[in-house]
């Protein structure tokens, strides 16, 4: 039941008090501020690497060609691996658990694409539609390529964002011809994709047949790309593909600069690993501080409690419960941590905004760092941790003062 009389005199007490008060309250205010800015800034270190990796399956293996570092079966060392077509065939074949193989050439270099009299100098990639479901990218115009581009071997290619900024400006890019080392390719599709400071917009696939074709007549295949299903670790993958190509192209299976290869779920795993240690730090501190200010409110309680002895046992002595005593502390207690916290919280979800709101509005592209944001879960975890947290600073003072015998409280000095 609201008691108005009571929240008068605990209003009246704080502003009697105003200086001990405000110090009191500044130290939870800190401890939330720094908590939530750093568990802000955490998280956008974690979506600033996150970014720079690229939007990649998590449960990808990528596979590429190497050199022989021993002998095996009579062969000598220093063999060069070269991957062929029906490598891609077989990994697919023979390999149990995998659900998509898909190349990746480029042309070496970076080639000059031209439109009309513009041209930049851009990677260009040959590769099949699957790959997409790999390396995902954001279409923003137009299609990516399909299985008819790759079994007609059609001239067409999808572009990047910065591709067609250098090229067409403003103008329409889709249903135009660029010109690819001397060939002519119609854009089908334009993306977009963060990371890698922008370098993955500077970039254009073409169907894997075409290259082959046009630019590869030995029809080496540079890169392999893989995911493995659904209850499939890629570490297993990893462990059939090696057999596979060793047999295939002869080399011993201990052999680890005969091929390379990047287990993206084993990375995965271990950035995740680090965030979570990177969190439980952020908590330890942030609650570590808050901690320091509640006892500050504590302490502070206790020191109002003593003041108001002498008051306590006249309240006490015309009848007053140990239950209201109690509650008044307690009440006391929370209006301070509450309030004071509850700033810290706004204050730190502010400054968060707008450091965000900075980066996006200039386009600053800051090195491993990007979105910092503290979610609601946070925020509600907090706000129920100052009440908690307010009740339990005034706890110990509030039974102490219910403690106080009424006799002894009006002889206190």
């Amino acid at each position: 039941m609201f008691d108005l009389d009571k929240w008068q005199e605990i209003l009246g007490t704080m502003q009697k008090n105003k200086l001990r008060t405000f110090l009191t309250a500044f130290g939870v205010f800190w401890g939330i501020f720094m908590l939530v800015l750093l568990l802000g800034a955490g998280k956008g270190m974690q979506n600033g690497i996150e970014g720079e990796f690229g939007a990649f399956a998590t449960n990808s293996l990528w596979v590429w060609n190497g050199r022989t570092s021993m002998p095996h079966n009579g062969l000598q060392p220093g063999r060069e691996i070269n991957f062929k077509d029906e490598d891609l065939a077989a990994i697919g074949r023979e390999t149990q658990g995998v659900e998509i193989v898909a190349p990746r050439n480029w042309l070496y270099g970076e080639y000059t694409l031209s439109y009309k009299t513009k041209s930049g100098s851009f990677r260009v990639l040959g590769t099949s539609p699957e790959y997409f479901s790999i390396d995902v990218v954001n279409l923003t115009e137009g299609r990516l390529l399909n299985r008819n581009d790759m079994f007609d071997s059609r001239k067409v290619v999808v572009i990047g964002n910065r591709v067609k900024e250098v090229l067409f400006g403003d103008q329409e890019a889709i249903g135009q011809y660029i010109n690819i080392k001397g060939v002519f390719f119609q854009i089908v599709g334009v993306f977009k994709k963060e990371g890698n400071n922008g370098r993955f917009e500077e970039r254009a696939f073409i169907p894997f047949t075409v290259y082959q074709t046009v630019f590869n007549p030995s029809h080496n295949v540079h890169n392999i790309a893989l995911t493995a299903k659904t209850g499939i670790a890629a570490k297993e993958l990893e462990e059939q593909v090696k057999k596979i190509l060793a047999k295939r192209h002869r080399f011993n299976p201990e052999d680890e600069q005969a091929i390379g290869m990047n287990n993206n779920e084993e990375n995965f795993k271990r950035f995740q690993g680090l965030f979570s240690a990177i969190r439980m730090f952020v908590w330890v501190v942030g609650v570590g501080t808050l901690i320091a200010g509640i006892v500050g409110v504590s302490n502070i309680m206790l020191i109002i409690v003593k003041e108001r002895t002498k008051e306590i046992g006249v309240r006490k002595a015309i009848g007053a419960t140990p239950f209201s005593i109690v509650s008044l502390i307690i009440q006391e207690s929370i209006i301070i941590t509450a309030f004071s916290g509850y700033l810290g919280l706004l204050a730190g979800v502010g400054l968060l905004d707008g450091i965000r709101y900075l980066i996006e509005s200039t386009g600053a592209k800051l090195p491993f760092f990007t979105r910092p944001e503290v979610d609601l879960g946070v925020a509600l975890s907090a706000t129920i941790i100052l009440v908690i947290a307010g009740a339990i600073a005034g706890l110990i003072p509030a039974i102490k003062a219910a403690q106080i015998k009424p006799i002894e409280a009006l002889r206190a000095d």
